[in-house]
């Protein structure tokens, strides 16, 4: 198990600086679409917090990946369920955070991989 454990680590590091990758680029675009809709207040708002709240949420969440996938390569206690959290997250993107999250889980879940991470 200790081999399906640095698996998910790797890929929970891999797929969360791609997500804080992609939140960096979120926030660039919906900015630069904002100087398009100067005089629509509507349009203008609502690019504004769409292009503040939706890379806020995913940077989060690949931050938190991030942080557990990286613990999770050093066998932290904690790490194992911060990266279950994160995983069932992952499960509604839809096809590739699905695989990877139910993968996780089920790494993760396993008596083996429990007692790997209760060791001291």
């Amino acid at each position: 198990m200790k081999k399906h454990v640095t698996v998910v680590g790797a890929l929970q590091i891999g797929f969360s600086i791609l997500w804080l990758i992609g939140a960096i680029v979120i926030f660039f675009v919906f900015n630069f679409a904002r100087g398009f809709v100067e005089n629509d207040d509507v349009a203008g708002t609502v690019l504004k917090v769409m292009g503040i709240v939706l890379p806020v949420f995913l940077g989060t969440i690949a931050t938190l990946g991030l942080v557990g996938g990286i613990a999770l390569l050093s066998y932290k206690s904690w790490a194992r369920i911060l990266t279950i959290v994160v995983s069932a997250l992952g499960c509604f993107n839809i096809p590739i955070g699905t695989l990877i999250g139910v993968y996780s889980i089920w790494v993760l879940m396993q008596d083996e991989t429990v007692k790997l991470f209760q060791q001291p």
